[in-house]
């Protein structure tokens, strides 16, 4: 027998949600003595950002690609949620020949899944396992899950239809039907159906580990850990940021154009690994990085109608910079640098430079501006982002948030008001810079030695460690 407890991972299909299960596992790894295996359910090969973090595993972590699945009968039309489910659902049967061949070589102690791979728990059950949710979005969105089923029996129009904002538990703001994740806005699409079937099977996990905490999401979380809507206990283990950086050409020129601003400068734009604009809404934004007189750092993907079209492939498929107003690059010379596809975000976002964030908000890069100490321009486009911005804006009060015009856009004059305000500190800002280092404090005590986070983590692991299997 190995002398390490294993713990395994199952993560399910995306950057966002696999990420941040690597940087746990080397936590547990480095921190708590364990070793870590990861099963990895495929659509088809490992996208290249995928395979760099793979292969660049410290000992102690494992990994094996599944073959891929194949979606038969799935129209095109299918949402990422959907595909994702699925994903891990059809592949159970390896996931438990994977397991299996664990038995007698290691110590199988936990099964980590993500908030989309509960079928997996038949596995866990099988092998005397304990079962675990890797929950890598806010404690709001876990709580909207748990009341997700009530709000489901009661409501009986769409979501986004609702007359009123109502009041989460644990949340300290209103949230409108319309701000509710993507995969619950139209109740007759699968995506409804498979996101409600994962809601309820997060009762059957032995517990929750939260990428959030305490001093950020203080009620919330509060109404998680008194297990109020009778779920399994909740654990509080964030902020878990990304630790790797990939080398490259855009990697050097970024952050040594940024070694060349004034302080707090410089406006970071990016939409994530997965998010794209609409060629219209991409030249407004353009429009108004330049209407705005300030200096901002844009990693730009070609334009797609679908706001997630890059989800499974970060690289743009053309080139975007072919997609911008005419004579634009020329105008923002000397003022704006633009990077195809990606930038290094955590290099960016710590650089003294960077000033302002304006992001997606997804939850990893949520945090991360968080982390830094990084005021937002909130854009949400798909997923539960728009909870994410509602958190951002309305309850921390640490950024901005576009109104869309009559065309569903935001305009030029919008994005260059939003982008004044934050990076002078002015008008609705004006407090910003404040809020978000008290935060930024905050999550920086809550992973240190003695943290809340630190303490929440070792309780787990002594969980795992100390049950006879």
């Amino acid at each position: 027998m190995a002398s390490k407890p294993c713990v395994v991972f199952v993560p399910t299909p995306g950057m966002g949600h696999f990420i941040p299960h690597v940087e746990l596992a080397k936590k547990l790894v480095f921190n708590h003595g364990l070793s870590a295996t990861f099963i990895i359910p495929s659509m088809g090969p490992p996208p290249k950002a995928q395979m760099e973090i793979l292969e660049s595993f410290p000992e102690g972590i494992n990994y094996v690609i599944l073959p891929p699945v194949r979606f038969s009968d799935l129209p095109d039309n299918s949402r990422a949620e959907t595909r994702f489910i699925l994903t891990v659902s059809l592949s159970v049967s390896s996931i438990r020949d994977e397991v299996s061949s664990l038995v007698g070589s290691t110590r199988l102690i936990a099964l980590v899944v993500d908030l989309f791979g509960t079928d997996v728990f038949e596995v866990a059950v099988e092998f005397k396992m304990q079962k675990y949710i890797f929950f890598p979005c806010s404690a709001m969105s876990l709580s909207s899950l748990f009341y997700f089923e009530k709000l489901h029996k009661v409501v009986s129009c769409e979501y986004r239809d609702m007359p009123k904002p109502f009041q989460i538990p644990g949340s300290r703001v209103l949230v409108n039907g319309r701000d509710l994740p993507d995969p619950v806005q139209d109740k007759k699409n699968d995506a409804y159906k498979w996101f409600l079937h994962n809601a309820e099977r997060h009762y059957l996990s032995d517990g929750i580990l939260l990428n959030s905490f305490a001093d950020l999401e203080p009620e919330t979380v509060q109404v998680l850990q008194k297990r109020e809507y009778g779920q399994p206990p909740v654990y509080a283990i964030a902020p878990i940021l990304y630790s790797g950086s990939r080398a490259g050409l855009d990697e050097s020129e970024c952050l040594k154009w940024l070694d060349d601003q004034p302080r707090c400068s410089v406006l970071f734009v990016s939409f994530g690994s997965g998010g794209t604009l609409s060629l219209e809404q991409l030249n407004e934004l353009a429009m108004g990085l330049e209407l705005s007189g300030h200096k901002f750092l844009w990693a730009i993907k070609s334009p797609d109608k679908t706001a997630n079209a890059s989800f499974f492939n970060a690289q743009s498929n053309k080139d975007p910079f072919d997609y911008l107003p005419g004579g634009f690059l020329d105008r923002i010379k000397g003022r704006g640098l633009l990077v195809s596809s990606w930038a290094p975000q955590v290099q960016v976002l710590s650089h003294s430079a960077t000033g302002g964030f304006l992001s997606h908000c997804g939850w990893n890069s949520t945090l991360e501006g968080i982390a830094h100490g990084v005021p937002f321009i909130a854009w949400p486009l798909y997923a539960e982002q728009k909870m994410n911005a509602v958190l951002i804006t309305e309850d921390l009060q640490v950024g901005l948030r576009p109104k869309v015009n009559e065309n569903g856009l935001v305009g030029r004059e919008e994005i260059a008001r939003l982008v004044k305000a934050l990076m002078q500190n002015e008008g609705e800002a004006s407090n910003i810079p404040q809020r978000i280092n008290t935060l930024k404090e905050a999550a920086a005590r809550a992973v240190s030695n003695d943290g809340a986070s630190t303490k929440s983590l070792k309780e787990v692991v002594d969980l795992w460690k100390n049950k006879p299997n």
